[in-house]
């Protein structure tokens, strides 16, 4: 072949060019399409998890055999609240036995522990009594605040947060509802009062905050936004 051969001609940079984008299409839409396909295989899967593990949670604080609902599917959207200190809407769980409601699961957070933020999680009797909570997420310190955590507390056979446990105001006046060195009715550890301070108060601003939303917090159809929330 000569050079004046004009069956023969090298490539263009603009059809490289095009071939190159062409191929790289190819593979952006392949990837893109095993992307989805995965992403819809494991998002049900990655639900399930998350649903679970909040049931756990919830049955730390409300035993499994006290309810008969889905209690999961029995929720309403709670607004930001100032009482609760949420800064976005949160989700209260209603228990039923029975068609009759028994008792709300409900969030707040502790704006004032040692180290930031402490997110708690409560159940609340029909009746106006916090039958139990559990600290969800803390920044305390270790070995000295974290106590706050019946995971973290050392005291195992009777964890500090258990003392909350089936009071309500009618036994505990809200005056008292502090912790014994502000002249309270619980006990804090010695040289860790912030964060046990910072969960009693919170806990004692929640049971307030349910006790004055008590009808709508019952009588609202599952799925429903609680409209004041303040």
């Amino acid at each position: 072949m000569t050079d004046t051969d004009t069956s023969y001609r090298e490539p263009s940079a603009m059809r490289v060019s095009l071939r190159t984008a062409a191929i790289l299409l190819v593979f952006m839409l392949i990837f893109t399409a095993l992307m989805a396909g995965t992403f819809g295989v494991t998002a049900p899967l990655l639900e399930a998890s998350a649903q679970a593990e909040r049931l756990r949670l919830i049955n730390e604080i409300l035993p499994a055999k006290s309810y008969d609902n889905d209690l999961l599917h029995d929720q309403i959207v709670v607004p930001a609240a100032t009482a609760l200190n949420t800064a976005d809407d949160t989700l209260a769980y209603r228990a039923r036995l029975g068609d009759q409601p028994v008792a709300i699961v409900v969030e707040a957070i502790a704006p004032d522990g040692y180290s930031g933020q402490i997110a708690l999680l409560l159940a609340i009797s029909k009746d106006g009594r916090l039958l139990a909570q559990r600290v969800v997420r803390h920044k305390e310190t270790p070995g000295l605040g974290d106590y706050i955590d019946p995971k973290k507390d050392r005291n195992k056979q009777r964890p500090w947060i258990t003392q909350f446990n089936q009071l309500g105001f009618d036994q505990v006046p809200l005056p008292a509802w502090r912790v014994k060195k502000d002249g309270g009715h619980f006990d804090q550890m010695t040289g860790a009062t912030i964060s046990a301070r910072a969960v009693t108060n919170a806990s004692a601003r929640a049971l307030v905050w349910v006790n004055a939303h008590h009808e709508a917090l019952f009588s609202l159809a599952a799925g429903s936004r609680l409209e004041s929330s303040k």
